[in-house]
């Protein structure tokens, strides 16, 4: 039986910084990841360009995460943005806030970073044990791991973070799967959902052949009194992209409770409706509808495809009814991707059930970070901020656990 002082389960971000502070602090760390390779999702999420944090203001930042800031804000407070972006300059990101506010690094992607990022930690000591599946506790409390060998490995470490992840895009390595056990030692789990994910919509035929694909700009969205700016995007089956995710928590709910959810988007956010009304107003003689609503309302053949699949029936003539339509175009949402598709979860352990340096209050030693824990954001960087910052958080929670043990 082997007994580093720290064992971490789970190799994304959340467990690969706890990781790094804990090896900085001189702490003996073994990482344990049931992928042949670490950071795979993070690999993924680099692809279309690493959104790292956000740069908006730190109090603007924590509203991102709804209900569960209370709780989250010490971390983030402690670990905020600027943190995360000069701890990936050290590795050479050479991090950029864009247009949009979000923080990339310079080479838009996530495999240089993480190259870095691994080449750190082996010289820190810390031992990556890679295809080891952890399965739950042995008679003793030892960790127990299924090797790809079909063998069994107990280690016995004197403190253990578990980073597993959530339970979106399984195939990646975070399937969810610790819900059973965790459960089975009496810790309350909200149940995993999709966040961050497209919704179905029942398009026409002429919808889903000509403009499946193409993006829907400078659009807002509103559900129940929530406001979401930005851009989506239109597939066969439904809407996704940014403003959606941004939504995604009280659609979900709406979905849930209802069956469905009317999602109303208002496609000229620049104009008032009596601004709009008075371009539509302006009509000439002959012309086409599509042409008056490119030219007079600046709207985008898929946006006007959009209007016109909202509307129930023909377009309104009248200029002011046809106003209150663009800013208000109703569309109806029946359903939601599946949790495998999803960009993130939702749902995981309750903060209750952690006390303030994340270890769990019904298992002493064993600490908990990243998406296994209950909350949700938008993207926009605020998800790997999160990790980030509750990785660092409980790195510190066990720093300070095995020195007054020592």
């Amino acid at each position: 039986m082997s007994g580093p002082d720290v064992a971490i389960i789970g190799a994304g971000p959340a467990g690969l910084i706890a990781a790094e502070r804990l090896a900085q602090a001189g702490h003996k760390v073994a990482l344990y990841e049931r992928m042949a390779s670490p950071a795979r999702k993070f690999l993924l999420a680099g692809r279309g360009g690493l959104n790292l944090t956000h740069s908006e203001p730190l109090d603007a930042l924590l509203g991102r995460y709804g209900a569960a800031r209370a709780w989250l804000e010490p971390a983030i407070r402690a670990f905020p943005p600027q943190a995360l972006r000069d701890w990936a300059d050290g590795l050479g990101a050479e991090s950029f806030t864009g247009s949009s506010g979000r923080v990339f690094p310079r080479a838009m992607k996530a495999s240089p970073l993480l190259r870095s990022w691994l080449a750190r930690l082996d010289g820190l000591g810390v031992q990556l044990h890679a295809g080891q599946l952890w399965t739950g506790w042995d008679e003793s409390d030892g960790l127990r791991f299924a090797l790809r060998d079909g063998g069994e490995e107990i280690v016995k470490p004197r403190a253990t973070l578990l980073a597993l992840g959530g339970a979106s895009w399984p195939r990646l390595g975070a399937d969810g799967s610790w819900v059973g056990l965790l459960a089975a030692k009496g810790v309350t789990i909200a149940p995993l959902r999709p966040a961050n994910v497209g919704f179905s919509v029942a398009w026409s035929p002429l919808m889903r052949e000509r403009f499946a694909g193409q993006p829907l700009k400078r659009i807002a969205l509103s559900l129940a009194g929530q406001r979401a700016a930005g851009e989506a995007m239109i597939d066969a089956g439904g809407i996704e992209g940014g403003a959606v995710y941004a939504l995604s928590g009280p659609l979900r709910e709406a979905i849930a409770r209802n069956g469905e959810a009317i999602l109303t988007i208002d496609l000229r956010p620049g104009l008032t409706e009596t601004e709009l009304a008075t371009r539509l107003a302006k009509r000439r003689p002959g012309e086409t509808l599509s042409n008056h609503l490119r030219k007079a309302a600046g709207l985008s053949p898929v946006a006007a495809a959009v209007l016109r699949e909202t509307a129930s029936g023909p377009l309104p003539a009248e200029p002011d009814a046809l106003a209150r339509l663009i800013k208000g175009a109703p569309l109806r949402l029946t359903g939601m991707a599946s949790l495998a598709r999803a960009i993130s979860t939702a749902g995981g352990i309750l903060a209750g059930e952690v006390d303030e340096d994340f270890m769990l209050k019904r298992l002493h030693g064993s600490f908990i970070a990243g998406e296994m824990l209950d909350w949700e954001a938008p993207t926009g960087g605020y998800l790997l901020q999160a990790c980030f910052a509750t990785g660092v958080a409980a790195a510190e929670g066990i720093r300070r656990r095995l020195r007054s043990a020592a």
